[in-house]
């Protein structure tokens, strides 16, 4: 299967463990396939870049200006995600010789670590009331998803299956998760409740669905599907129904977010070359190109 640009998304976590297991756990999280990552909040996009030779996170404006690095290490740091309040960013950084998930204030200061595990923690997705966080971890052999409380602490598994389960989502009433998992097969995009019960299948695809985002008021969820032979962006009844395409394009469109009017979605896509992050309305007209940089601007389990 051709993964293009979401080949970087979706094995990031292998590519993450490869380097771990090689070097007997130190990780250099830059030269790993990238995926993207980016989050908005009150207007702001916070999202990785390796302008500077390594991944950093930076914010800028909606429409794109002002961008600033908040991480300023130089160690790699990825999968930004911004709290409800857009007060705390939490993101994954191999500081310390192996990436563990971080939390900071939204202009960079009070950079803390929150999970500190031999294994890979990462894909952080905060609650709507700013009290727990979702993410992923291979500490059980596979990837699952866990919550925690966002001090780091309390971390427990939901998902308990063989498969692989990521990307949480959290519904902004905070009751449910969606999340991407194989277990039927291929990967497809799952919901269940924020305590791991009630998991029911959304989608029913043969070549992947993937990277689920709610909109504001939890009647949407946007999402990333290679059902068109190239990933494009997609959008559904937040139970399933009525899966409608909104990118048409021969290159990877990956990673959507929603702005909390509901107006557009913001995503990543490697059409002019390189990934950049884009902006659409919710329609899928009017995609503009917001960082157009020759570096990797990688963004997505944004927040707006």
């Amino acid at each position: 299967m051709h993964w293009g640009l979401y080949g970087q998304h979706l094995t990031v976590n292998l590519a993450l463990q490869k380097r771990l297991d090689q070097n007997k756990g130190t990780s250099n999280l830059s030269n790993s396939v990238e995926p993207t990552t980016f989050v908005e909040a009150e207007k702001r996009i916070v999202f990785y870049s390796s302008r500077n030779g390594n991944y950093e996170i930076y914010v800028m404006n909606a429409d794109g200006s002002d961008q600033t690095n908040l991480t300023k290490n130089q160690a790699d740091n990825i999968f930004p995600a911004w709290s409800a309040d857009g007060q705390k960013i939490a993101f994954v950084s191999d500081r310390t010789g192996k990436p563990d998930m971080y939390v900071m204030n939204s202009d960079g200061s009070d950079q803390i670590r929150i999970t500190n595990n031999q294994a890979l923690d990462f894909l952080p997705s905060w609650s709507p009331d700013g009290r727990k966080i979702a993410f992923v971890s291979r500490r059980d052999g596979n990837y699952e998803i866990y919550v925690m409380n966002a001090d780091g602490s309390d971390q427990t598994n939901l998902t308990k299956n063989q498969a692989a389960d990521y990307y949480p989502a959290w519904s902004p009433d905070g009751k449910k998760i969606a999340f991407t998992s194989d277990r039927d097969g291929t990967p497809e995009i799952y919901v269940m409740n924020a305590d791991g019960s009630n998991i029911i299948r959304l989608t029913n695809k043969q070549y992947g669905d993937i990277d689920s985002a709610w909109s504001l008021d939890g009647k949407k969820i946007a999402f990333t599907s290679f059902r068109d032979w190239n990933y494009e962006i997609y959008v559904m009844n937040s139970d399933g129904s009525d899966q409608t395409r909104l990118t048409n394009n021969q290159a990877d469109d990956v990673a959507p977010v929603w702005s909390s009017d509901g107006q557009k979605i913001a995503f990543s896509s490697n059409r002019d070359g390189n990934p950049d992050i884009y902006v659409m309305n919710a329609d899928g007209s009017d995609q503009t190109n917001l960082t157009k940089n020759q570096a990797a601007d990688n963004g997505t389990f944004p927040d707006w």
